[in-house]
Order: structure tokens, then C-alpha cells, then sequence
């Protein structure tokens, strides 16, 4: 036996020697479809008219399978002659989740999270892995004790067909949620920064907690109840691990915290430690949220803390460092906080390198960014450049990223993209004063990405035609002047009670403007129309009308405007506010002052509520002054979107029943309040509640008093925004012209 052994060993170092010094007459591979012979035979380590290789060959084979495009290799060698022998794994051609979602976006979502997506290769081991990870989306939805199995169809060599089967489980709802020692927070107080919350009285009512298990966020749980304490002062409290029992036969769970709140503190002092080099150049202590002799809260201090570390970067000490002490004095429930900051160095720009901007030119990116190379660094201006590139409507996204080069030195990467600013729209619609509405227009924003605007636009409708081309530069040879050229046709008709007004008018307009400082925008128009106003009596209208005119109108209006507002369409923060005053009589028949003003208010609300709510506010207050000839085409007018919703368009001018004389508004007040909620964000719909309150009259404000409340879905579509108003009008009179619902296209907030 011994001897039998020692010739099979023999045999076996004999052929590995004669393997060994075999050279290698051609290299072959068999099964390959998804990698080129050209890239395998470039990952071998050896080749032709070498000696054959054991240890090369296993080399190789660990190169191939690191691909992951294989089940299986096989080497066969004959004489010198080299055959590699795929089995290459499957691909994906088809997933399909049962039993569980029904939305393609949501099982679009889906797939991404478990990492699967048609054309990736299949493998027993990313299955598995698909599935717990799937296991563990069910688990973070509420469901309990779910089971997923995979089915997997062949359909050829090539690919395969997965079919994930979902028994959901049980879906456990939480009856009961239980805070023992809790006596000055209660429930009210957690359910604003917890995710396991108690289900409550008409829980698919909006805002209601409708008691969903959220596993995934249970471990977390405790700590932001105690970071709650600490907002509130409790800096003893003790907030223990989350308790859940949970009982099958009824799918219910009951939840349970017990906590320590302990005393409360009071802020007794605050310390900033800065060097003396730039003591004296802040001015800190107002600026804090946190007050001496108040009660302590943990996110005033984070936000303190924040606050301290832009007025420094802002002298260009881009990464200083702020950090704080809390010293309690236990006995007397006081907490004296101290800030230690570390400066480093004076950090200067060495270049502002831009990316995603296949169109906009890169002078048009950098002439909205108040940071250039050789510059010092500063927060806020980074801040507002971003927030000013944003308003632009020239992208979807803005991000400026700070690459740290050294201790003095730094890149701003400013990375962009693009939105859709040119477009080709032919639409409609129907409103209830309007009728039927069509829209055709060329225009772009960005044209050739030089960020000039070029308009050409027709809208049409029962009541309004209106033609016109215009050309906006926003910067003009890139500096900080703007231009705007436009020439328009309108024909409109106003119903009023008995008759109607139609107004035509030709004419152009022209401004030049400046950026006086940040955000601050001022300049003036000069505007010459040509205008014709008919009255056209009603056959059973046996009174007066107002004379036709036709008159030449010139006027200049000199204007300010301030916006610092962070996006062009949906605005989250920021404000607008503009005043202007137009003085017509350079010429012509007309001759009036009217000034129009306006404030705009846009506030986000996620940080409070954790969803994306907009709080906006709008208020308006126009004024027309008679300095020779005002015609009644000139009047104001209240009701529309534009003033009080609710009522239609031009529902209150000159003929209405308060105006005995049938003279020309010239005072107007409105006031508009919105809260808008994401519908769906991927396709940039969201909804409102309103309430508009108006107001107008001939010498007062307050001849005429309306309002309105409703609804409003808003689309920003490629053909810019859209708007459909359902709307309830308040403080109504008999023969007012209320409207119930509005299409509108093309007028934001």
C-alpha cells in the first residue's frame, strides 16, 4: 500500500513538472458574451510562447471571478493549448414584487433599496440579500412576523425573471403609548419629535397619528424625548429605552417610557471666548438665541453655537471651530455655558471649479457667485450665492462644496444641474371668466446658456388677446446692469353691468436696471402705448357709458426691488418687496402718478413640523394719483387669482353698485395667506389652503370689502406654472360675480 502511494505521488510531481515546463501555443476563451476577448485576455497574467504556469493560471481565475459575472470557470490545457470555459451568471430581465404596494413609484423605490434593477446579474447570494432587505423595509412599515419568497423563472441561459411573493404579516397599530414620570411634557409634547406615536381618532384624517409602527426608529426614540427635556431645561432628566409589548391576536402594541425628569434650569451666564484680534470686531451676545435668567434649551445653544461659527467665517476663518461647556450647578438648578473657539487661519479662494453645466456658460454660473479666486472666504456670501443661483431658474439643484487644500487655501466646487429653460408650449384650458384658454409661446431663459431671455408668446381667450416679444438680459456685458426690451398687442374685454369695456393697446417698454447692493435691485421703464377704449352697450342697458377714448400714453416709472428668496419657483425662505411710481406725461394725453407696492413672505416649516410645509404671505397696496387725465381703463380692479379668490376676474371696477359715478378705483389693498404641502414632489405638485382678504375704492380703501378661502393645486410644468383654484368667496352680495373654480396658467405666489 505504502509503495502503491508513493507511485501515485510520482506520478502526480512528474505530470506537474511536464505541466510546468509545457509553453503556451495559443490562448482560447469559450462562453464569454458580456466581456470583450480583447478585456479577458488583457486581465491574464501570462501569455503566448510563455511556460505554462500553475500559480499564473489561479491567478487569473481569482481576476476573473472578482468580476462577479460568473458562476463558473473551468482551464482546459492540451498540448499547450490554453481553453478558458464560462458559465456566466444570468441577468435580470424581470422583477415583480406581489402582495405588498401597488404604486410604481413606490416599487420603483423599492427596488432601489434592496439594490435591484433590471439588467443586474442574478446570483443566489443577491437574492438572499434582496430579501432581508426587504424583510426589513416591511419591518420599518409595521409588519410583524412577514414572510418573502422568491421565484425564479428561467428564461434562457442568459437571463432569469424574479417574483418576490409578500405575506405582509401582521400589521401592528400602537393602542397605547405610556410615559410614566412624566409630569410637566405629556404626549402632545412627544408626538412632535417621535415616530411611535399612539393612533388617534380619525387617523386617516391629515395630521392625525394613525399608530404605525416604525421599528426601525424605536432605538432612537428615547433620546429624542430626552433631547426634548433639554430643550425645555430638564438637563437631570432620564429618558429609558423604549418598551413594547405587543399582542398578536388583536394586531395592537402598547409602548411605554419611563422617565426622570428632574429640576429645571435656569441659563445663569454666557461666556464666548475669542481671540483678541477679532473681540472687537463681533458683536456676538445680541445675536444669541440663548438669554441669561431664561430657561436652558439645548437647540438654542446648538443654534448659538452655529451662529458664533458664521460671524467668524465670515472675517474668513472658514474652519474654525466652536465647541461649549455646560457647567450645572445642581444645587441651584443654574447652567453656565461657556464658548471655546479655535480661529486657525485666514482661509483665501485658490478657484471656483463648476460642474453639471452641459449648456449655462461657466461666466454666467460665476457672475452669481460673490466669491471669485483670491478672495476671502466668507459664509454668508457662500450662503447667498447659492440661495442666488437658485433664483436664477436656470437649475433644478445648487450645491457649493468647500475642498480644503491646505490651512489657508481652498476650492469652491460648485456643482449644478440644469433645469429645462427653453420650451415650445401649445396648451389650454378653461377658466370661468376667460372661457376657453389658449396658450402658444417660444421662449428661454438661458438662451444658449449666456443667460440672456428671449420671449415670443400668444394667449388667447373670450375676454383677452394678447400678443408680445421680448428680450431680457440680466446682466449686460456681465456686469451689474440689467436690460429689458418688450412690444405687445392686447385686446381686452371688461364686462361691466349693462356694457362692456374693450381695450386695446400697442405698445413697447424698456428698463435698465442695477444691483445697488446684495439683493437690492433698482432702475426704471419707460412704456408708450397707443390705447383705444370702446363701450358697447347691452341692447336692454337704457343708462350712460363712459366716453370712448383714444389717447397716447408715456410714462417712466423709476423702481427698487429687494428679493433674497432661495428658489426661483418654490420659494422656502426670503422675502420680496418692491415699490415703484409711475409718473404718465411725457407726452401723450395721460397724466397720473400710480404706485404699486408689494411684500411677499416665503417660510418653511420642515424643521418644525417635519414636513415639507410653506407658510406665504403676499400683501399688495396700489395707488392712483390724477394729475390731468385718468381714463376708467385705468381704474383697479378686485377679484381673480391675482387679489381675492373667489370671485371672477375684474368682478369689482367702476361699475359696481357702491360706485354711484362710475369713477375710476384708484386705491386697492390685498392681503393673500397661504400654507402649501407637497402632493407629489417628483413631479413639482403641491397644495394650499388659502385665505385672500381685499380691499378697493375711488378715495378709500375700504369702499368695497371682499374675501375668499379655498384650495389650490399648483404644477411647475414645462409650461410653467399651473394652477387650479377651487375657492369659496366670503362677504357676498347679491349680484356679485363669484367663481368656484379657476384655471390658471403662468402667475406664481
Amino acid at each position: 500500500m505504502r509503495h502503491k502511494i508513493k507511485y501515485i505521488l510520482l506520478a502526480v510531481l512528474l505530470s506537474f513538472s511536464l505541466l510546468q515546463a509545457t509553453k503556451i501555443k495559443s490562448i482560447n476563451f469559450q462562453g464569454l458574451s458580456r466581456m470583450s476577448t480583447k478585456i479577458a485576455y488583457e486581465s491574464l497574467d501570462f501569455r503566448v510562447g510563455e511556460k505554462l504556469d500553475i500559480g499564473k493560471i489561479n491567478k487569473s481565475l481569482k481576476k476573473f471571478y472578482s468580476f462577479e459575472y460568473f458562476n463558473d470557470i473551468k482551464v482546459e490545457e492540451n498540448k499547450g493549448k490554453i481553453t478558458f470555459v464560462f458559465e456566466e451568471k444570468p441577468s435580470i430581465s424581470n422583477i415583480q414584487i406581489n402582495g405588498y404596494k401597488t404604486k410604481q413609484s413606490d416599487l420603483d423605490q423599492i427596488y432601489r433599496q434592496i439594490g435591484l434593477k433590471k439588467g443586474n446579474f442574478y446570483s443566489l447570494g443577491i437574492e438572499k440579500e434582496a430579501k432581508k432587505k426587504l424583510l426589513k423595509i416591511l419591518q420599518d412599515d409595521g409588519y410583524i412576523n412577514s414572510v418573502v419568497e422568491a421565484e425564479i423563472d428561467k428564461l434562457n441561459k442568459q437571463s432569469v425573471s424574479i417574483v418576490f411573493n409578500v405575506n405582509e404579516g401582521d400589521n401592528i397599530i400602537i393602542k397605547k403609548a405610556s410615559y410614566y414620570g412624566a409630569k410637566h411634557l405629556g404626549r402632545k409634547d412627544f408626538d412632535k419629535v417621535i415616530a411611535n406615536k399612539q393612533i388617534q381618532s380619525f387617523p386617516w384624517f391629515f395630521g392625525r397619528n394613525d399608530g404605525q409602527i416604525h421599528l426601525n426608529q424605536l432605538e432612537f426614540e428615547n433620546y429624542r424625548i430626552n433631547d426634548l427635556y433639554y430643550q425645555n431645561g430638564y438637563l437631570d432628566s432620564t429618558v429609558s429605552k423604549a418598551f413594547m409589548r405587543i399582542d398578536f391576536a388583536s394586531d395592537s402594541a402598547d409602548l411605554s417610557f419611563f422617565i426622570k425628569e428632574g429640576k429645571r434650569y435656569t441659563t445663569s451666564s454666557i461666556k464666548i471666548l475669542l481671540p483678541q484680534k477679532i473681540s472687537s470686531k463681533l458683536k456676538l451676545y445680541k445675536g444669541l438665541e440663548l438669554k441669561k435668567d431664561k430657561y436652558f434649551d439645548i437647540k438654542k445653544l446648538r443654534e448659538d453655537a452655529k451662529f458664533i461659527k458664521t460671524k467668524i467665517a465670515n472675517l474668513g476663518y472658514a474652519f474654525a471651530e466652536v465647541k461649549y461647556d455646560i457647567k450645572k450647578d445642581s444645587k441651584n438648578h443654574k447652567v453656565n455655558i461657556i464658548f471655546h473657539t479655535n480661529l486657525g487661519q485666514k482661509v483665501y479662494i485658490k478657484d471656483v471649479i463648476i460642474s453639471g453645466n452641459s449648456r449655462t456658460l461657466d461666466r454666467v454660473i460665476r457672475r452669481n457667485i460673490y466669491l471669485a479666486p483670491g478672495d476671502l472666504f466668507s459664509l454668508s456670501d457662500l450662503k447667498q450665492s447659492t440661495a442666488k443661483l437658485r433664483r436664477t431658474g436656470f437649475f433644478k439643484t445648487v450645491r457649493i462644496e468647500q475642498e480644503r487644500l491646505s490651512e489657508n487655501k481652498m476650492n469652491l466646487l460648485v456643482h449644478v444641474k440644469e433645469a429645462s429653460t427653453g420650451k415650445i408650449v401649445f396648451g389650454g384650458g378653461y377658466g370661468s371668466y376667460d372661457g376657453f384658454l389658449i396658450n402658444a409661446s417660444v421662449n428661454d431663459r438661458d438662451i444658449f446658456g449666456s443667460g440672456l431671455g428671449l420671449g415670443l408668446s400668444v394667449d388667447y381667450s373670450d375676454k383677452e388677446n394678447t400678443y408680445s416679444l421680448s428680450l431680457n438680459n440680466p446682466s449686460i456685458r456681465d456686469s451689474e446692469y440689467t436690460g429689458n426690451f418688450k412690444i405687445y398687442n392686447t385686446d381686452n374685454e371688461i364686462d361691466y353691468t349693462g356694457y362692456e369695456l374693450e381695450k386695446k393697446v400697442e405698445g413697447f417698454s424698456t428698463s435698465i436696471g442695477k444691483e445697488l447692493i446684495r439683493n437690492v435691485y433698482t432702475g426704471a421703464s419707460y412704456k408708450l402705448e397707443k390705447i383705444n377704449e370702446e363701450y358697447v352697450k347691452d341692447d336692454s342697458y337704457t343708462q350712460g357709458t363712459p366716453d370712448n377714448s383714444d389717447y397716447l400714453l408715456s410714462s417712466i416709472t423709476p423702481y427698487i426691488n429687494f428679493d433674497d428668496t432661495d428658489n426661483f419657483f418654490t420659494p422656502r425662505h426670503g422675502m420680496k418687496v418692491g415699490t415703484s411710481l409711475e409718473y404718465a406725461g411725457l407726452g401723450g394725453e395721460a397724466k397720473y402718478l400710480k404706485s404699486l407696492n408689494y411684500f411677499k413672505f416665503y417660510y418653511g416649516l420642515k424643521k418644525l413640523t417635519g414636513m415639507d410645509l410653506i407658510f406665504k404671505y403676499r400683501l399688495s397696496v396700489n395707488m392712483l394719483f390724477n394729475e390731468g387725465y385718468v381714463s376708467q381703463g385705468d381704474t383697479f380692479y378686485l377679484g381673480g387669482p391675482s387679489s381675492v379668490r373667489g370671485y371672477e376676474s375684474y368682478a369689482f371696477g367702476p361699475d359696481y353698485t357702491t360706485n354711484t359715478n362710475n369713477q375710476p378705483y384708484k386705491r386697492f389693498a390685498a392681503n393673500s395667506v397661504e400654507l402649501s404641502f407637497p402632493l407629489v414632489p417628483a413631479a413639482n405638485l403641491r397644495w394650499s389652503l388659502f385665505y385672500d382678504f381685499g380691499m378697493i375704492g375711488v378715495d378709500n380703501f375700504d369702499q368695497v370689502k371682499k374675501a375668499g378661502t379655498g384650495v389650490v393645486v399648483e404644477w411647475i410644468s414645462p409650461a410653467g406654472p399651473m394652477q387650479l383654484i377651487f375657492s369659496k368667496p366670503l362677504m357676498v352680495q347679491t349680484g356679485d360675480d363669484t367663481s368656484n373654480f379657476t384655471f390658471n396658467l403662468g402667475s406664481r405666489f
